[in-house]
């Protein structure tokens, strides 16, 4: 994925969860609209080096758009928005070898089934020589030690898209969870126990029920993400 062009600065502090106020390179402050519902727990701290994107759309509240964070060993993604396009980008292209071979990928598809509530995951991918497969992804930021970790809080939601991946297992499709890592740091994934221990106590549930999870990295250059390189699942 090509991102628009980027004007460097630096966070000076980030508040009431949307909003962060940078200084640019030029010295002018701004405040940007900061695309992450998460915590961003050791994805920013002040004097941090960033990088934002304008738009002069009118009928925008801010201009500029938190895109990414340097904590000292590479851009870490906080523009949350970009992750499923950069993730289908990956699938289509045949960057993710578990989910290649599809013909047919399609978005936001509501999923029905007796005794759960309608539900929508992130992709669809079907006309492939296995079954179709619905896909949820999931991004990730949270570093602990060496290992990359989700949620960064206590996620009703998240959990409650295991149930609905497990439910399309028991039906015959294929149930995947798949966490688009977005930092350059960590080399294996695993469920934040200790912050949501309920979360990672269903992962391994539905993992050892037949839905497939997948930690795929997001590899930041100058004037892109790409997706690519698989790492490994600790449960």
């Amino acid at each position: 994925m090509q991102l628009p062009p980027l004007t460097k600065g630096v966070i000076l502090y980030r508040y009431k969860r949307f909003l962060a106020d940078v200084e640019l390179d030029d010295g002018s402050l701004v405040t940007a609209h900061c695309p992450n519902t998460g915590r961003m727990t050791g994805c920013w701290e002040p004097g941090a080096p960033v990088e934002l994107s304008y738009s002069d759309n009118p009928k925008r509240k801010l201009a500029w758009t938190l895109e990414r964070v340097d904590m000292g060993r590479g851009w870490v993604g906080v523009n949350t928005a970009r992750t499923n396009s950069i993730v289908a980008e990956a699938i289509t292209e045949g960057r993710v070898p578990p989910l290649s071979g599809y013909a047919r990928l399609q978005w936001e598809v509501k999923y029905d089934f007796p005794d759960h509530p309608p539900s929508r995951l992130d992709l669809m991918l079907s006309e492939g020589d296995s079954s179709d497969a619905l896909v949820e992804i999931k991004n990730v930021t949270l570093l602990v030690g060496d290992t990359l970790q989700f949620p960064d809080a206590v996620s009703v939601r998240a959990k409650k898209h295991l149930d609905v991946l497990m439910g399309a297992v028991e039906r015959g499709l294929r149930g995947i969870i798949l966490f688009a890592l977005n930092r350059p740091e960590g080399d294996t994934f695993a469920p934040a126990a200790e912050i949501d221990p309920g979360y990672a106590v269903r992962l391994k549930e539905v993992i050892d029920n037949g839905v497939e999870a997948y930690a795929l990295r997001l590899n930041h250059q100058e004037k892109g993400i790409v997706g690519g390189g698989m790492v490994s699942v600790s449960r």
